[in-house]
């Protein structure tokens, strides 16, 4: 077995004799497994170190170094010598600029242990990368370049480091050798760097004065620093604790993640235990049901086991037939994780679309994935000074503090105890694309102490009273497309049939309930998202609410159906084209807006989303008013809400 003398106990797997293969991947299977990011300032060697680790870990192999020699030469920035940031920067963006852009993984190893390294990006248009990588990181490694000092990069890196949990930090001082090897350069930096750690509560900081160039304190103790007698930066990696050493010592928790159901002798719940140790026997609570029962078999591929612990994936039987589905988290039964539905949070917007509050999107915690809102963004906090400031909308790569409500309540952990538990993305309800990442602070005290009050009028037995079924007809269109005209018409027939109905008009609407509300994309979303409440209040009085409103946005158009019971939210399109209502233009609006009087106005400088799947479509251009009300009165006979 070929054995590599620079990185004690290394070896290549292409070195390797067949007779040693099988000991090679015994061994190799039996190493932890630590994952660690590198971050710091654009140009501080953050690939270069990276390299470096593959290179002296014999992690590259014989074509790789021939391409590395090649490409060195070709464009490489150490002068034809080997530049081992290219065994990194993959992109020709990267290489063209010498920067990082993308995250870049890489695996090495060592006798000790197993790595996956993430290069994370340095510049700030590129947050949300380095936010990815450093998702499931352990430690982290903060390059600094011996010349320059704390910049602001690193401090933004570590606000970051620190915001996504990340317990271990290597400050890896780089560049020694260009400036003479000074112990008070380093001594001042690591001073400068520790104070503003401890601000950010970040305790367990190794600093190292390295040079990822030629080697130095990278795999053993460098002849340059004789006055460092800390450990080397791979010496530290194989020792330091790995977040599943933690987490074991931590009370069972496991989300399922797929209910094991071959046939009718067999139900299990499978998934990756999140923390702690189960055995079988266990007394268990589900969550959210809070329904207990006991561990009867923990089931893998290779035979029931004895014991599991954080980390490992296993399917779970228990003593009772209790219901359980994926998104549930197994747990402890005398120490369970919290239950709730309003949470405030940290969130890492991650789209070109700005966040909006009150728009719904999709939440995946674990396993489980429900609607959720933003309700409130208390503050955007600067990546640069950590400073809050108000905000109504959050952009790309920006960070801010929110308040977060969810449909049902879910099982969490505080994110600073569990990432597995308290992390959560948002995503686009339409795509399914990732628009966020974020963390639980912890939940609302309302979360806990508001509930629904019994009733004992139902809703049904108030519909019956008037002899109806409850609906809203939703008329959406542009601005003096004809919503209110048509929606009167149907009220007064509806009033002379003896039905009882409402109309909510957004001119109306905006005198009283939401006066304090202007025209920007936000305040559209809030707009809506109040009425749709509204309404909702109004069917459960039993009336037919004809809400009249521009709802420019399919998302709101679509959260506003979701609050409403099935069958009861009949959309209306009043389909008339801009140049038409541009002609009418009954209140002077469109000249104001094509003046530049009156900005953000839908159809001009703000825009309409159409419906694509409208209940009713009403091209005015063919269709009279007279004949629009009887067409939507009609469907609502078909739908069989005029029964009685």
């Amino acid at each position: 077995m070929a054995r590599d003398e620079t990185t004690p106990g290394a070896y290549r797997p292409d070195e390797l004799a067949a007779e040693d293969i099988d000991a090679f991947l015994a061994d190799h299977e039996s190493k932890g497994l630590l994952r660690f990011i590198t971050c710091g300032s654009v140009d501080d060697g953050k690939s270069t170190l990276i390299g470096r680790l593959l290179y002296d870990s014999r992690m590259v192999f014989d074509d790789q170094m021939a391409a590395l020699e090649a490409d060195s030469k070709k464009v490489g920035t150490q002068g034809g010598a080997l530049d081992f940031a290219l065994l990194v920067d993959g992109l020709a963006a990267e290489r063209e600029q010498g920067i990082t852009i993308d995250v870049a993984y890489r695996f090495f190893a060592t006798a000790k242990r197993k790595f996956i390294v993430a290069d994370t990006p340095g510049h700030e248009q590129y947050t949300r990368n380095m936010v990815t990588g450093a998702s499931t990181a352990d430690l982290a490694v903060v390059l600094i370049d011996a010349r320059k000092g704390v910049l602001t990069q690193t401090r933004r890196h570590s606000y970051l480091v620190s915001l996504l949990g990340i317990r271990h930090v290597v400050l890896a001082v780089n560049k020694m050798d260009l400036v003479g090897w000074s112990r008070e350069v380093f001594d001042e930096i690591v001073a400068d760097y520790r104070a503003f750690a401890a601000e950010l509560g970040i305790q367990d900081v190794l600093c190292v004065p390295i040079s990822g160039l030629m080697g130095d304190n990278i795999t053993g103790a460098s002849a340059h620093t004789p006055w460092y007698d800390g450990p080397s930066l791979i010496e530290h990696l194989e020792t330091v604790e790995m977040d599943d050493e933690r987490l074991a010592r931590r009370p069972f928790r496991m989300p399922v993640q797929w209910v094991n159901r071959p046939d009718l002798n067999f139900r299990g719940f499978a998934g990756q235990i999140a923390s702690g140790v189960v055995n079988p026997g266990d007394p268990v609570r589900i969550l959210p049901s809070g329904r207990t029962t006991h561990i009867s078999r923990i089931v893998t591929l290779d035979g029931d086991l004895k014991q599991a612990t954080a980390g490992q994936s296993v399917t779970l039987t228990l003593n009772d037939e209790v219901d359980v589905s994926r998104g549930d988290v197994i747990a402890a039964a005398d120490q369970p994780p919290e239950v709730a539905d309003q949470f405030e949070t940290t969130l890492v917007w991650m789209a070109e679309d700005e966040l909006l509050a009150g728009r719904s999107y999709w939440l995946k915690i674990g396993a489980r994935t429900v609607s959720a809102q933003i309700t409130e963004i208390k503050h955007r906090v600067d990546v640069n000074t950590l400073q809050e400031s108000a905000a109504k909308t959050v952009g790309l790569n920006e960070i801010a503090v929110c308040n977060l409500s969810l449909t049902q309540p879910v099982a969490f952990e505080p994110y600073e105890i569990d990432r597995g538990l308290g992390g959560f993305i948002l995503m686009d309800r339409v795509t399914n694309a990732t628009v966020g990442a974020g963390m639980i602070r912890f939940a609302l005290r309302r979360s806990h102490n508001i509930h629904w009050q019994a009733l004992d009028v139902t809703r049904e037995s108030r519909a019956a009273a008037k002899g109806q079924k409850p609906a809203v007809v939703w008329f959406t269109g542009l601005s003096g497309s004809g919503k209110s005209t048509i929606a009167n018409l149907v009220e007064k027939r509806l009033h002379a049939e003896g039905r009882h109905a409402c109309i909510l008009d957004g001119d109306n609407v905006r005198h009283g309930l939401n006066r304090d509300l202007g025209f920007t994309e936000a305040d559209r979303v809030e707009n809506i998202r109040r009425v749709a409440e509204v309404a909702r209040l109004m069917t459960d009085a039993g009336l037919i609410v004809l809400v009249s409103f521009i709802s420019p946005f399919r998302a709101e158009r679509r959260l506003a159906r979701e609050r409403m019971a099935d069958g009861e939210f009949i959309e209306v399109f009043i389909d008339t084209p801009l140049a038409e209502v541009e002609a009418r233009d009954p209140k002077g609006l469109y000249a104001k807006a094509r003046a530049g009087e009156l900005k953000n106005f839908t159809g001009i400088d703000s825009p309409y989303e159409p419906p694509e799947n409208a209940d009713i479509r009403i091209d005015t251009t063919a269709m009279s008013p007279e004949q629009a009300c009887d067409a939507i009165v009609a469907a609502l006979r078909d739908a069989g809400r005029l029964a009685g």
